[in-house]
């Protein structure tokens, strides 16, 4: 566009130019032409005023240092000033007329005066160098005038082209990035009115978005909340069935459920990798919340919490599912009364622990966690702390220890 614009604008100057600066150099010649002639029928006349006198001939021979070569014939034949033949023009002047025409080189002007000797012909030559004379340099100049405005014409259109195009591009890289997932990108308001009105929108839409990402992962973290306590407490209801095979029947079911559910939460909690919480504050809520079950099944629950903000490259919803999967992973295969610790270190490393019988070594692989589990719980806890930059880790009885590492975060979003 830049380059297009311009041409355009060189096209259009140099015909605006052209237009005006043809005749204006047509107009300096002919400025120039008459210039000369006029200087030289002026010293025709001054020449001829001083015929029939005694002075002629020092008039003749101070012209002769002049521009105009000047020649004077007498009537007698005689030739004064400058050598020149007595030609028609000449034979014209002398019936008492002034004249002017054409001659190899140039062109003359004759005057004539009449003297009791007879009739004076004064003839003053003008070369055509004298006729051309500052004609060039003129041109030149408006040459010169005329290439400095092309080239201003061409730095103006550049200028306005770049006014145009670079917020343009900025808005094409800003639609990348939110393409790309980084939805804080911006447009910056630059550029003419039209432009500025596009990136408005662009950015509006970039909000809209955000807002409706955002409102998504409330509605998914809500969903989690409410479908893990009650799936928790129907797997405790399956486990006290009197029938083993109608137990482990209902125990699968609910397993498979359970599964398809992680699997629908986890699949719509796609996020952003610059999202960032408090995880003393995400902690603390989720610990609160299942202190109420603990409560009831007569568990002992111990938190240690360290003082926020703790700032973990991680969203609050997905950190809350963390959490939750590990006090569920323990409600759901520890007996009721078997005590378990909550700890939060500025590490910022998360420990959950229980005095149950502890995980077997293939925990960490989903569906094989040896113990009537699936090993959803472990494994979404393990991806959480791997998106977040850490890792997660399992100690060994007695009871089971599960400590998830998270990277701390610059500032929170």
């Amino acid at each position: 566009m830049r380059r297009w614009l311009a041409l355009l604008a060189a096209a259009i100057t140099s015909l605006v130019l052209i237009a005006l600066l043809v005749p204006m150099a047509l107009l300096i010649r002919s400025v120039a032409e008459n210039g000369a002639m006029s200087r030289a029928t002026a010293t025709a006349e001054s020449v001829a005023v001083a015929a029939g006198s005694p002075a002629l001939e020092l008039t003749v021979e101070q012209a002769r240092g002049g521009p105009f070569p000047v020649t004077v014939f007498l009537p007698g034949g005689g030739v004064l000033g400058a050598t020149a033949a007595r030609d028609d023009a000449v034979r014209l002047a002398a019936t008492g007329r002034s004249v002017t025409a054409h001659a190899p080189g140039g062109r003359t002007v004759l005057s004539s005066a009449l003297t009791p000797e007879g009739t004076v012909v004064v003839r003053v030559f003008v070369s055509d160098a004298e006729l051309t004379r500052g004609v060039r340099e003129a041109w030149l100049g408006l040459a010169a005038l005329g290439l400095l405005l092309v080239a201003l014409g061409i730095v103006l259109a550049d200028r306005l082209a770049l006014a145009i195009t670079r917020p343009i591009g900025a808005m094409a890289q800003v639609s990348h990035r939110l393409a790309g997932g980084d939805l804080t990108a911006r447009a910056a308001l630059d550029g003419p009115p039209e432009v500025r009105s596009v990136a408005l929108a662009l950015n509006h839409l970039a909000g809209r978005i955000d807002d409706l990402l955002a409102a998504e992962r409330e509605s998914v973290a809500d969903l989690s909340h409410r479908l893990r306590t009650p799936l928790t407490g129907l797997r405790l209801d399956a486990e006290s069935l009197a029938d083993p095979a109608e137990a482990a029947r209902i125990a699968a079911r609910i397993d498979e459920l359970q599964r398809a559910v992680t699997r629908v939460i986890t699949e719509a909690r796609q996020r952003s990798n610059e999202q960032s919480c408090d995880a003393a504050e995400v902690v603390a809520e989720r610990a609160a919340f299942w202190s109420v079950l603990a409560e009831d099944q007569g568990r002992e629950m111990r938190l240690d919490l360290a003082k926020g903000p703790l700032p973990v490259r991680v969203g609050a919803a997905e950190l809350g599912a963390c959490v939750d999967a590990l006090l569920g992973n323990v409600f759901a295969h520890t007996p009721e009364g078997v005590a378990l610790a909550v700890r939060l270190t500025p590490g910022v490393r998360l420990v959950v622990a229980d005095e149950g019988p502890g995980f077997p070594p293939q925990a960490l692989e989903r569906g094989r966690s040896g113990a009537g589990s699936t090993g959803l719980g472990l494994d979404i806890a393990r991806r959480t702390a791997e998106s977040a930059g850490g890792a997660l880790e399992l100690s060994p009885g007695p009871g089971a220890t599960v400590t998830v590492t998270l990277s701390p975060a610059l500032a929170l979003s």
